[in-house]
């Protein structure tokens, strides 16, 4: 059956204007991070006529950049594995054995989904300030508390993911090899895992995701030295003017790892999320 005529004039149109509201504010970003700041600030040319790469060596002497890359690779690469080896050994129970409150676990952690995250703000707060006190372990401020914070957000929906893919994988995988003697562990390690290598790359790109673009936890839950780039690109700003172009190179910049792993592991994450989500 063949489409109208119509109907493929108006996919094209919408696949144009689609594309060229993704692309406009890349091109932007990427003319204005290799501009002079007078030619960003003054007047705007779509066209740039003196292209420098002065921003870009610039940009890491204005802010310690470099620090604040690397506490957003620390924690989001964290929270990432974190979440994935909780999840795992959370979604195999639940996927593969029947106990009392199974179900109720389950709706409890979808259920946490539905919260917005500022209403964990405060009690974290509140919670780590009092750990600290109790204690005397550092949790506010530190990088191993935000880990644990980002933890409140990925790690439900990793859980429930990985139990609709585990769900996928026939049981029979994991019984042969049970009763061939490999302990319960083994089973998921060498026989689960490798089928759901998809659904487990899907949940650590969502981790890493979230906890690398988070701002507003980032901004309450960290000092100086545990600072992240999602807070740190805001110290471009002063009262009297903003390095935009500045701004521009360090976003491009920052952003380049996470857009080349993303491609590299997309075909993971279209498999693992289609699959989770059909079952």
């Amino acid at each position: 059956m063949h489409e109208p005529t119509w109907f493929r004039v108006l996919r094209v149109v919408g696949l144009v204007l689609l594309t060229l509201f993704v692309v406009v504010p890349l091109y932007v970003m990427a003319t204005s991070a290799m501009k002079p700041l007078g030619e960003v600030t003054d007047t705007f040319e779509w066209v740039p006529g003196n292209l420098t790469l002065q921003p870009f060596l610039d940009m890491w002497s204005t802010i310690d950049l470099a620090a604040y890359f690397l506490n957003s690779a620390i924690v989001s690469v964290g929270a990432a594995v974190v979440s994935v080896l909780l999840a795992i050994l959370a979604a195999y129970a639940i996927s593969r054995y029947e106990f009392r409150g199974r179900n109720a676990f389950r709706i409890t952690v979808l259920s946490t989904q539905m919260f917005p995250g500022i209403l964990f703000l405060l009690p974290l707060y509140l919670l780590y300030a009092t750990l600290g006190q109790a204690t005397g372990i550092v949790l506010y401020g530190s990088k191993l508390g935000l880990i644990i914070t980002y933890l409140t957000f990925s790690l439900p929906f990793a859980i429930w993911m990985l139990v609709g893919y585990f769900d996928t994988i026939p049981r029979d995988l994991d019984e042969a090899a049970l009763i061939d003697g490999a302990h319960p562990l083994t089973a998921l390690w060498k026989v689960v895992l490798p089928a759901a290598r998809p659904g487990i790359a899907a949940v650590f790109i969502y981790a890493f995701m979230t906890a690398w673009g988070e701002t507003l936890f980032a901004s309450i839950m960290t000092d100086s030295d545990s600072r992240t780039l999602a807070v740190g690109l805001r110290e471009y700003s002063t009262q009297t003017s903003v390095a935009w172009n500045e701004v521009m190179a360090a976003s491009l910049t920052v952003s380049i790892p996470v857009v080349i792993g993303f491609l590299l592991l997309q075909r993971y994450l279209a498999q693992g999320l289609t699959a989770g989500a059909v079952k």
